[in-house]
């Protein structure tokens, strides 16, 4: 068996009788276990590469099927819609009371569930499609926010203000996504005052962190961390409208972008919304 040693070698006595002496310590059993770490770390980095790879092929799979299932289901389904609303149509006046309200919740029901499927072809597109990086002013993705949401921010008198905001190296289409859905997500959640929403970057080592902030119903502790799974509604649907999807979309995106997305907020009381982009 081969032996590992640690040599020691020093001089010893006066210079007219100097001598030098030799410490052998032996590592062999030190070196046996390092190269076993050695070995197992090795092993373990191989494992983690083909998990990689699986887990990476199994979200490719995942949102394909969810893309193709969310696209073709929607047109048997405005088929059901279309033929509900026709039924409701040519025999209202011969269907009772209770029938015609049946058909509504038909109706409904069936309009509720494309929502649904449309929202989650865009939450499969966030990372389906390939994206072209380029420099872009935050400042004009928000002026195309804006533009976008113009109705929803003229009916509810919405104030939007914010800081003068930096230029990205990023995709545009996912960044005036972003936007949009941060900030129709505070105007939808407004509290009895007029909403108001103000944005603000800061620099910060290699990243810049914006936040969000609004004076709306602000969302309890308890429930936070729900806010960013899919199709997760903290209200009814005769409170506030929608799939429950735009928050989850913000978090992918950000996700893709390589940062970091989380709300600080208080009941009542308004939220700030907080989400870095790698500088």
């Amino acid at each position: 068996m081969n032996r590992c040693y640690d040599v020691y070698a020093f001089k010893i006595g006066s210079p007219e009788s100097r001598e030098v002496a030799i410490i052998f310590n032996d590592i062999t059993r030190f070196k046996d276990t390092e190269n076993k770490l050695k070995e197992y770390q090795h092993s373990l980095e191989k494992q983690v590469v083909v998990r990689t790879k699986e887990q990476a092929k199994s979200n490719a799979d995942l949102e394909h099927f969810a893309y193709v299932a969310s696209h073709d289901l929607r047109e048997p389904l405005r088929m059901i819609t279309s033929f509900l609303q026709l039924l409701e149509r040519r025999y209202k006046d011969q269907l009772d009371t209770d029938a015609n309200e049946f058909i509504g919740f038909a109706v409904d029901g069936a309009k509720r569930l494309d929502a649904m499927i449309k929202d989650l072809l865009a939450y499969s597109k966030v990372s389906s499609e390939e994206r072209e990086f380029s420099l872009i002013k935050l400042e004009n993705i928000l002026e195309k926010t804006l533009i976008n949401l113009k109705v929803q921010i003229d009916e509810n008198n919405a104030i939007i203000t914010d800081d003068p905001l930096p230029t990205v190296n990023r995709n545009n289409k996912l960044l005036v996504q972003l936007f949009q859905n941060l900030i129709g997500n505070a105007i939808k959640y407004r509290s009895h005052d007029k909403p108001q929403i103000h944005k603000s970057p800061k620099e910060e080592k290699n990243q810049y962190i914006f936040s969000v902030k609004d004076n709306g119903i602000g969302i309890d502790s308890e429930h936070q961390n729900r806010i960013f799974t899919i199709f997760q509604r903290l209200h009814r649907n005769d409170e506030y409208e929608g799939t429950g999807i735009d928050l989850a979309i913000a978090q992918k995106i950000i996700q893709e972008l390589g940062g970091a997305i989380w709300v600080e907020s208080e009941l009542g009381k308004g939220s700030t919304f907080y989400f870095t982009i790698p500088n």
